[in-house]
C-alpha cells in the first residue's frame, strides 16, 4: 500500500489518530485517513465522530489506485483505543493488506493496543523492539520481541507508540522516518515543543 494512511475503526483512540494526523501534515507528509467501516464515517473511543478521507476497500483488501509495491517511506498506522485497536484486527482484509504491505517493504506504526492487537499478526518479530499500553505487551513478547518502557520506539520498518499522552513523540517518529530530522525539527518549533 502506497502513502502514509491512518485507519480507524469504531472506538479509535482521538489523541492517537488525529494527532499523529496533525504532526504529519504540519511536516508536509499527504496522510489519509482511512475508514475501515464501510462508510466515511468513523465514532472515536470518546464519541467524537470523524469524516475520514477515504474508504479501505473491504473486497479486494487495498485502497484504490494503490496496488503498487511499498517502501520504507509508506506507512500503514493503526491508533490504539478500545475497542478500536479490536475491530482494526478483527478487520481480516486490512491484517491481509498489512501483512503483504510489511512484506513487500512497507513500513507499520502502532501506539496504545495496537501494536499488542495488531502489529502482532506480523510474522518473525524476534529481537524487534516495540513499546504499548501497559498489559497488551504479552502478544508481543510471546513471538521475542523486546518491550521497552518509552514514549516511542523506532525498531526498523517498526514504530510503535505507548499511549494517548505520548501520540506527538509517537507522530514525530514517523515524520523523521519520512521526512528527516529538519522536518521534524521545524514542526517541533511550530508546536513550541522545546
Amino acid at each position: 500500500m502506497k502513502g502514509v494512511n491512518i485507519f480507524l475503526a469504531d472506538g479509535f483512540e482521538d489523541c492517537e489518530a488525529l494527532a499523529v494526523n496533525d504532526v504529519l501534515r504540519r511536516g508536509g507528509v499527504e496522510c489519509s485517513l482511512v475508514s475501515v467501516n464501510g462508510t466515511q464515517y468513523v465514532t472515536s473511543s470518546h464519541g467524537v465522530t470523524v469524516k475520514a478521507d477515504r474508504i479501505f476497500d473491504l473486497q479486494c483488501g487495498c485502497c484504490p489506485s494503490e496496488c503498487e509495491v511499498p517502501d520504507e517511506k509508506d506507512f500503514m498506522i493503526f491508533p490504539g483505543g478500545m475497542p478500536g485497536s479490536r475491530n482494526l484486527a478483527g478487520c481480516h482484509p486490512l491484517m491481509e493488506e498489512m501483512l503483504r504491505h510489511y512484506g513487500k517493504g512497507g513500513s507499520v506504526a502502532a501506539i496504545c493496543a495496537a501494536p499488542g492487537l495488531v502489529l502482532s499478526r506480523l510474522p518473525d518479530l524476534k529481537g524487534v523492539h516495540f513499546t504499548c499500553f501497559d498489559g497488551f505487551q504479552e502478544y508481543l513478547l510471546a513471538k521475542e520481541a523486546v518491550f521497552e518502557e518509552q514514549p516511542s520506539v523506532v525498531c526498523g520498518r517498526v514504530i510503535t507508540g505507548r499511549s494517548a499522552g505520548h501520540a506527538i513523540s509517537f507522530g514525530l517518529d514517523i515524520l523523521s522516518a519520512i521526512k528527516g530530522e529538519e522536518t521534524v525539527s521545524k514542526v517541533e518549533y511550530s508546536m513550541f515543543l522545546f
